[in-house]
């Protein structure tokens, strides 16, 4: 339904520095699918929402929609935004305040010249029916709270129905209860309309919560594209792992070359620890293992389990809804873990034995100094 291939744009800045926003950016999104550009501030995932919508015009690449080419600078196509069928919500939703909420939904409309007053009014009174908000087409914009702005802005951007709808973090700006609120409406409304979308965020929650398939941005390139279970559980990359959850990552040395898929174990401080690797590795290579907290066990004293039991002390403990997060000492390195609360007493120095699961500790390869943002601690 859209392709992106090879895209880069470059920005200048300081008057000749030109940087690139984003470099040799590709993915798909298939009919129907809701896809989402996850990264930092700054990853360039806004910026390739906008070549897509042909906001922004990419020095090189190529942009397919529907199987049409709407962007290929090798062959000088550029078709202009309103021609590309597409929606859009943006992250301060552009609701005219002098416009009350039935113009606001009926301006792109009005502006395609293509409708008469008959049909532009039962198509807003249609989008204003699917986001909540009949009843409210004579409402000024100035007196509507920002769930209801929210609402307007998508109500605008579904009323033509379009082939591609683009959504550039249009939840950030409400607070926690309606945020997620409406993050089931607009899944909810994706899936009854059908309609192909691509997301913007920075909220792992939120694209966990809500994509069928994630590509996890940095620096302006893809990292990782997956579906969610597969991107939080099986990252292949250092910034990947630590981007999508809190996890713990070892540093470790491979004792033998691995090609593929398999497990194997790795000499790290902790011990022998058999991992799960995904891609090649050459024996003695310097490894990074991430194991996330709800994959680490308590391992009572009769635990059959022979590979993976490090023995520590709790150093801290807290609890909330039903779960309980500790910090743990093993050998002088802190591992964080994170168990229901089943009846579980132990407190701060309380000596314990921990199973890390084997194949939920994922090798994963370095950054190599180019994350930037702020990490958990490498142990």
């Amino acid at each position: 339904m859209l392709e992106v291939q090879k895209l880069v744009k470059q920005f200048t800045v300081r008057g000749a520095v030109s940087v690139n926003a984003i470099n040799d950016v590709s993915f798909s999104v298939n009919a129907g699918e809701f896809f989402t550009l996850l990264g930092p501030s700054g990853c360039g995932k806004t910026t390739t929402l906008r070549c897509v919508a042909g906001l922004e015009r990419p020095q090189a690449g190529k942009i397919s929609l529907r199987s049409n080419i709407v962007f290929d600078s090798a062959n000088r196509i550029y078709v202009v935004p309103n021609h590309r069928n597409i929606g859009m919500v943006f992250q301060s939703y552009a609701i005219w305040p002098h416009l009350n909420v039935f113009n606001n939904v009926a301006f792109p409309l009005r502006a395609a010249g293509r409708w008469d007053a008959k049909t532009i009014a039962s198509k807003v009174a249609w989008a204003l029916e699917l986001v909540g908000l009949a009843g409210f087409s004579e409402r000024p914009a100035t007196q509507l709270s920002g769930g209801q702005q929210q609402r307007v802005a998508l109500a605008r951007a579904l009323v033509k129905e379009p082939d591609l709808l683009l959504l550039d973090e249009p939840l950030s700006n409400l607070d926690a209860k309606l945020r997620e609120r409406m993050r089931s409406e607009l899944k909810r409304l994706q899936r009854e309309l059908g309609i192909t979308t691509v997301y913007v965020t920075h909220d792992q929650v939120e694209s966990i919560h809500m994509s069928d398939r994630i590509a996890v941005m940095n620096r302006g390139r893809v990292l990782q594209i997956g579906k969610p279970y597969d991107v939080y559980e099986r990252p292949t990359s250092q910034f990947v792992a630590d981007f999508m959850g809190t996890t713990n990552l070892i540093n470790g040395v491979l004792r033998k070359a691995v090609n593929g898929p398999t497990v194997e174990f790795v000499d790290t401080k902790l011990g022998l620890l058999q991992c799960s690797f995904s891609c090649a590795f050459s024996e003695g290579a310097t490894v990074l293992i991430s194991v996330r907290p709800e994959n680490i066990k308590f391992a009572p004293e009769n635990e059959s389990a022979s590979v993976n039991i490090v023995a520590g002390r709790i150093k801290e403990r807290s609890a909330w809804q039903g779960m309980a997060d500790y910090a743990i000492d093993v050998g002088g390195i802190e591992l964080r873990m994170r168990a229901a609360v089943n009846g579980n007493a132990f407190a701060s120095i309380d000596p314990v034995r921990l199973h890390l699961i084997p194949d939920k500790c994922v090798v994963v390869s370095t950054d190599k100094g180019e994350r930037s943002y702020e990490s958990a601690a490498t142990l």
